[in-house]
């Protein structure tokens, strides 16, 4: 049996399938002039960035310039063109479904939507990734649960379905779903979108939890500039489907460039509201 200790929060008990030491690189994700279009339409156009372990990079943009695209090409949701990607050493720009899976085990994403299970309870959904976990008993499963629950502020919630919860409370139950299956990197599509400047600044608040807890890889697609600032160790900002700024995010924010500046400026005029609720 596991001791629930075993499963701290800063990793499970049970070793995922990583990089060996043969092939472990500095990246754990890289885009090589990756490029994809729909129809006509060029959404990414030689895209090119990397992602250091244990980092988080922040993709930002306005809308339709090929954000959550780059999480779905992760992913193996879809298909790039042309270029190539790497996840954890490995070039996964061929791989088929099947082969995805392995993906899909080290690497999870977070929806906008939650993609929560309708019919089961907030402490069920975040149950579900260790009940494939071999050697943890009932007991291993609820300790573990408890504490990501109260990390994400959602212990008050376990026997609730989450068609009654907020938008909120359903990403943050998605989040902690996601690091209960103790993946080496994670992904958070727009995590701010479609709540009110309240609950977006305690959205960044525990994601900033997260990350100092786990450690883990991640990137995060927004156009929120507060969250950005809270959370980027580096920065993609794309525009028209190119990378117009790869780098720390100082840099970011000193940029000169004129749409940088401009876009800063205008997401500026919607204040910070880092509150705990």
């Amino acid at each position: 049996m596991t001791n629930a200790s075993d499963f701290s929060l800063h990793g499970g008990a049970t070793k995922l399938d990583g990089a060996s030491a043969h092939n472990r690189t500095e990246n754990f994700f890289e885009f090589c002039d990756v490029c994809k279009s729909f129809d006509d339409n060029a959404v990414l156009k030689n895209v090119s960035f990397s992602v250091r372990r244990g980092e988080t990079c922040v993709i930002m943009g306005r809308s339709g310039v090929g954000k959550s695209v780059s999480l779905k090409h992760i992913m193996g949701f879809m298909k790039a063109d042309s270029g190539r990607i790497f996840v954890d050493g490995t070039d996964v720009t061929d791989f088929s479904e099947r082969q995805f899976e392995s993906v899909r085990r080290k690497v999870t994403m977070v929806f906008q939507s939650g993609a929560l299970f309708d019919s089961l309870t907030v402490g069920e959904n975040i149950a579900f990734p260790l009940e494939k976990q071999p050697g943890l008993a009932d007991e291993d499963v609820d300790a573990y649960v408890d504490k990501l629950a109260k990390m994400l502020e959602v212990d008050t919630v376990l026997d609730k379905l989450p068609g009654e919860l907020s938008t909120g409370m359903r990403r943050a139950v998605a989040m902690a779903r996601a690091f209960a299956q103790s993946p080496e990197a994670i992904l958070f599509d727009e995590p701010t979108t479609m709540v009110d400047p309240i609950m977006a600044g305690h959205m960044g608040d525990l994601i900033l939890r997260l990350k100092d807890a786990f450690h883990r890889t991640s990137i995060v697609v927004t156009h929120d500039t507060h969250l950005a600032k809270k959370l980027a160790d580096s920065v993609v900002f794309l525009q028209e489907g190119r990378v117009a700024f790869f780098g720390p995010w100082d840099d970011f924010e000193n940029s000169k460039d004129p749409f940088l500046h401009n876009f800063r400026a205008q997401d500026a005029l919607i204040p910070a509201l880092d509150v705990t609720l």
